[in-house]
């Protein structure tokens, strides 16, 4: 009997999925349109229909994983649940505080964002602890008791705990978690200590605030999405996918869900990094453009992780795939500001009602209209044909925004496009500016809905020379998923001082024991899930910086760093990252590791993501002409059927590629070829 994995994404407009044959390695895909107040609804139905379409049991999916934006997409709306806050005595406006930094440093007059919980709702605890974790006072009953009563009065449904030092020491905020689910058991509670125990009270706050504010409703989706495939017949644990590009059982990511917040992005990363490893190409910049947003990451070998990212207006301390939001979606509704200027996003139509094409209700115009009044987009063949478009609507709503600009209707969808690349050309330059990436040594790699549409344009705008676009970009974020390994981040805040004389060897000592502890939680963890891993691995690194700097690099620790008790090895492993980065180095001066970092790594088999099975015979395909309109006129354009084109292909734009899961439109100035896994790889053709 066969057997499958099966990977989904949810996103805000469509959702995702990706069906693997464990035996012949292939990959069959569908998309459904989400259900943003009921998202397990569109999961589980789909899912029983790809089940009955392919005649297959419920017993032959081996593995289930799947990622969400609800996280995500509950804190940057804001439509999380109550939540409270508990804090030291002393400490109320520790959110409000936050760096004292303002939004924009060129508006003296920005607004500084709203704190999830407001100050009504943080109640302070009287109880200490020092910074080496001594304890002064702790929480006593009768206090927490009377906070828990002002709860319930103002109908508060989470809380979050989080004390000063308690990285060091949790047993506060433990005691005070007893009390308050002893007074109030209705409310779900977390405490920062058992989130993210590390150094730096505003942060570890605001991660278990986020925890809190976005946990009762992840946890009854959870439950309701692992009850519902149980009643599919589905055998296997539920995986969600995590920001930091791993996976985890969603029983667990029920408890912690601030790990999902970039969960289908960052999967959608792991994916590429192993298509573009499978097609010769390491230096990546990935885009991926969805219905809501366009976001980039860069791969250098390898994925690359930061603890630096942002969700909507709040920091994230929490290691996740370095990915940045650099513009608009397919969604993204076209707009003019008071002055008359075109604008588009951030306000997206999402799924219902959609863009005005989807019939479903939209009026206002986005960015798939836009495609869709250009001729990019044929409006019968969405998702091979089950959903249809309807131009003419497209049409009106362009229409209208072009009487406010005095364009006509085909000029305005124009601009839209022109408008989005020039946004994300604004983004996407700086940021690769500050990672040092060079455009030439590195190939642009497209998916998503919206990815294969838009990239030839913004490569063009950017002056990428390479544009690579895998075999199922609509749905790599689920495919990617199947390739992510189970992954759980432990972090342990140590500050301690290695200076450059040799005299280290407590201090590093003290280190290693501390490695071990967590390694040795992390070794325990993986085995707790009982999932089989091809392999298990511990990734070790350290947050260090120069005595007296305010920031600190993180460089990766080999055993035969960790084992060095003369610290030259630490030094030299900080010293390599600063002088790549900053250029320079002081071999001197003494540094400090802040805090230490274990990866817990869960190896799972790799699907082969980068290879196709059965491709066309190498006859030339059948092609047709559509009339689009490109750079102010109409042009004729190759149409393609992705699914007839044989390895060794090679063709010039204007030409679109239609396929179920995306369009992909190549822009005239660059050549296409297939290769031998059926990626198209298009080079920007050179002026002699």
């Amino acid at each position: 009997m066969d057997t499958y994995r099966l990977g989904i994404d949810i996103g805000g407009t469509f959702t995702d999925f990706s069906l693997l044959e464990e035996r012949t390695g292939t990959i069959s895909v569908f998309k459904t349109p989400s259900d943003p107040a009921h998202p397990e609804v569109a999961v589980l139905s789909a899912t029983q229909r790809i089940l009955a379409e392919r005649g297959l049991s419920p017993k032959q999916i081996r593995y289930f994983v799947h990622g969400t934006t609800l996280a995500v997409n509950t804190i940057i709306q804001r439509t999380g649940s109550s939540t409270a806050l508990l804090v030291t005595k002393g400490f109320r406006d520790l959110l409000n505080i936050a760096r004292h930094r303002i939004p924009d440093v060129f508006n003296f007059m920005a607004e500084i964002p709203a704190p999830l919980v407001p100050r009504s709702l943080v109640f302070e605890v009287p109880e200490r602890s020092c910074a080496d974790g001594r304890i002064i006072s702790l929480p006593e009953e009768k206090d927490v008791t009377a906070i828990a009563a002002r709860m319930m009065e103002a109908g508060v449904q989470s809380a979050a705990i989080c004390f000063l030092h308690s990285y060091r020491n949790p047993a506060g905020e433990e005691r005070a978690r007893e009390y308050l689910a002893r007074a109030a058991p209705g409310i779900y509670v977390c405490t920062s200590s058992d989130i993210w125990p590390q150094l730096r009270e505003y942060e570890r706050a605001l991660a278990a605030v986020m925890n809190a504010y976005v946990g009762k409703a992840m946890r009854d989706y959870f439950e309701r999405l692992d009850s519902g495939a149980k009643a599919l017949g589905i055998e296997v644990p539920l995986l969600s996918t995590k920001s930091n590009g791993g996976v985890m059982p969603v029983l667990a990511a029920s408890e912690r869900p601030v790990e999902t917040l970039m969960s289908g992005p960052a999967a959608g990363v792991i994916g590429a990094a192993q298509v573009g490893q499978a097609a010769g190409y390491s230096r990546l910049i990935t885009f991926d453009m969805g219905g809501t947003s366009a976001d980039v990451a860069v791969i250098d070998g390898a994925p690359q992780y930061s603890t630096e990212g942002h969700v909507g207006d709040f920091p994230v301390i929490m290691p996740a795939v370095d990915v940045t939001s650099i513009g608009a979606g397919g969604g993204s509704i076209a707009w003019t500001d008071p002055s008359g200027a075109l604008k588009v996003g951030p306000e997206s139509a999402g799924a219902l009602p959609g863009p005005a094409c989807y019939g479903l209700g939209g009026t206002h115009p986005t960015v798939t209209d836009a495609y869709v009044a250009l001729g990019i987009i044929a409006p019968e063949r969405l998702l091979g044909g089950s959903v249809h478009l309807d131009p003419a609507r497209a049409e009106q709503a362009l229409g209208e925004l072009g009487s406010r600009l005095g364009l006509g209707m085909r000029q305005t969808a124009e601009a839209i496009l022109e408008v989005a690349t020039s946004q994300m050309y604004s983004a996407l330059v700086p940021l690769l500016a500050r990672k040092g990436v060079a455009y030439e040594d590195f190939t642009l790699l497209a998916f998503g809905g919206g990815g294969p549409c838009h990239a030839f344009l913004l490569a063009a705008d950017v002056g990428i020379c390479r544009v690579l676009v895998p075999l199922h970009p609509g749905i790599l974020c689920a495919a990617g998923s199947l390739a992510a390994d189970v992954r759980k981040d432990l972090v342990r805040s140590v500050h301690r001082i290695v200076a450059g004389d040799g005299a280290a060897a407590p201090i590093l000592k003290e280190l290693q024991a501390a490695f071990g502890e967590l390694a040795a939680e992390g070794k325990a963890w993986l085995g707790s899930l009982g999932l089989g891993f091809a392999a298990e691995r511990m990734e070790c690194s350290a947050d260090m910086r120069y005595v007296g700097q305010s920031f600190e690099l993180t460089p990766a620790l080999t055993e035969e760093d960790l084992a060095d008790e003369t610290g030259a090895h630490l030094r030299a492993a900080f010293l390599g990252v600063y002088e790549r980065i900053y250029g320079h180095k002081d071999e001197s001066a003494p540094i400090e590791v802040l805090d230490i970092r274990v990866a817990a790594v869960g190896v799972n088999p790799r699907p082969r993501l980068g290879e196709v099975l059965g491709v066309p015979a190498r006859t030339a395909p059948a092609s047709q002409q559509r009339t689009v309109f490109v750079a102010g006129r109409e042009q004729l354009a190759d149409v393609y059927q992705r699914v007839e084109l044989a390895p060794g292909f090679s063709f010039t734009g204007p030409a679109i590629v239609e396929q179920y899961d995306t369009t992909v439109f190549v822009t005239p100035g660059f050549a296409v070829t297939v290769d031998a896994s059926g990626n198209l790889i298009g080079e920007m053709l050179r002026d002699e």
